[in-house]
């Protein structure tokens, strides 16, 4: 939230101030650029190669619990209590292993997203403060920030080029 108030701060200041009529502003969307540059191309079908079994296994297991869910919907009403009970139970089961399994597998695939994020940072930076430069600009602003942007000064695609180099 105080990332959002201090751009907010930054555009009223931009706009508020004379002597800053001659501001110039450029736009990026970050996340646009950064997810869709070749290294986080590369990063995401290394993520989906090395946690396919465990997606395979999450998979399984919310298939497993659905057939049994299934069958005592449908079959229930015609079994005896303690067969009835027996079933819910290896129900239950199931979807105590899948639910462990699914936040376990996206626990580990956020940790390892966050570390992709923080080892892109600096070339994002870099990046950012080419444009910058490269553009004779005052400010850049996060997408997110704002609420409209002529074309030519949204700079995202520039910014994905110079993350692909």
């Amino acid at each position: 939230m105080s990332r959002f108030l201090m751009m907010f701060a930054a555009l009223i200041m931009a706009f508020s101030f004379p002597a800053m009529a001659d501001t110039r502003i450029g736009v990026v969307d970050l996340r646009q650029a950064l997810f869709s540059s070749d290294d986080a191309k590369t990063f995401s079908e290394s993520l989906q190669k090395d946690f396919a079994g465990d997606e395979a296994r999450v998979r399984e297991a919310q298939e497993a619990a659905r057939k049994l869910q299934e069958r005592l919907e449908k079959d229930g009403a015609m079994m005896n209590e303690s067969e009835r009970n027996k079933l819910s139970g290896e129900f239950q089961e199931k979807v105590k292993e899948f639910n462990f399994l699914k936040q376990r597998l996206d626990s580990t695939v956020n940790q390892r997203k966050q570390a992709f994020l923080e080892q892109a940072r600096p070339e994002v930076d870099a990046a950012v403060k080419e444009l910058l430069d490269e553009n004779d600009l005052d400010l850049i602003l996060p997408s997110e920030a704002v609420v409209y942007v002529k074309p030519e000064m949204n700079l995202t695609s520039q910014l994905l080029e110079k993350l692909n180099r």
